[in-house]
């Protein structure tokens, strides 16, 4: 029966950093028959801080040489700040290939809102694209969006993704300004506009100053690729997929451990 799924494609998903396995787990659920390539692009993390014209140069050549390799059905950009800057460019420059972007959760979180008052918690980089702010003036005109571009939850986040310490303090820092009272009304949603973010959705719960509903779009994008991707009758899962690729060639060995805990093998 292998014979049969051995010319299923795989789904490649990339990152920055671990956080995009976020996505990559809701999307395992949904696509049983496809295999995985996830892709880290670790050499360049965090990107919050790059010149926009250079990471988006950087994420170009990157999938130039990945589309090349690996040849997958479809690529999952698992990551707001890559995606927002340079999705458009993506399909541009691959009209071939399938992408499927990761964007702030604003739509949503304006449908749910009571208060009316919604937060996007990102990276300085998502904070700042014009994407971000032209999804607000589409979807969330009647509420009060805050942008919230934490510097440092990122680097926090994949600390804690792998079992390192984490400051309560720290974290508590990052996420404060989350929290506005405006006429008697108080945020009742936090976008998590960074695919790392998630994983410490408990952590955030524990340390906010109340109770939020933290909007984790990664079920969503799962979904999406799902109904782009063909569904194969055959439901064995193929060999020779499965598999994780650092850009830095040297991930340390907390994460190795992270990815094999997910079933990936590490290049």
């Amino acid at each position: 029966m292998m014979e049969q799924t051995a010319d299923l494609k795989p789904v490649l998903v990339f990152d920055s950093g671990i956080g995009g396995l976020t996505v990559l787990r809701e999307a395992r659920v949904l696509m049983p028959e496809r295999g995985f390539i996830y892709v880290a692009d670790d050499a360049g993390f965090p990107y919050g801080g790059w010149e926009e014209g250079a990471l988006k140069e950087r994420i170009l050549s990157l999938f130039a040489k990945l589309l090349s390799q690996y040849e997958p059905e479809i690529c999952i950009i698992a990551c707001n700040t890559a995606f927002t800057l340079a999705g458009a460019n993506l399909r541009t420059a691959f009209p071939q290939m399938t992408f499927v972007g990761t964007v702030p959760a604003i739509k949503p979180a304006a449908e749910r809102t009571r208060s009316g008052l919604v937060t996007v918690l990102a990276t300085p980089g998502t904070v700042r694209r014009a994407y971000t702010r032209d999804l607000i003036q589409s979807f969330a005109s009647q509420c009060h969006v805050r942008l919230v571009g934490s510097e440092n939850l990122a680097r926090l986040s994949e600390a804690y993704i792998r079992g390192e310490p984490v400051s309560d303090d720290d974290v508590r820092a990052e996420i404060a300004p989350c929290f506005i009272e405006k006429d008697g009304a108080k945020t009742d949603i936090v976008v998590l506009a960074c695919t790392h973010y998630p994983f410490m959705a408990n952590v955030f719960r524990k340390l906010a100053p109340w109770p939020v509903d933290w909007l984790d779009p990664a079920e969503a994008i799962a979904r999406q690729a799902r109904r782009l991707v063909p569904v194969s009758p055959h439901h064995e899962h193929p060999s020779g997929f499965d598999f994780a690729y650092f850009t830095s060639g040297n991930p340390g060995f907390a994460t190795q451990r992270l990815m094999q805990g997910f079933g990936l093998s590490v290049l």
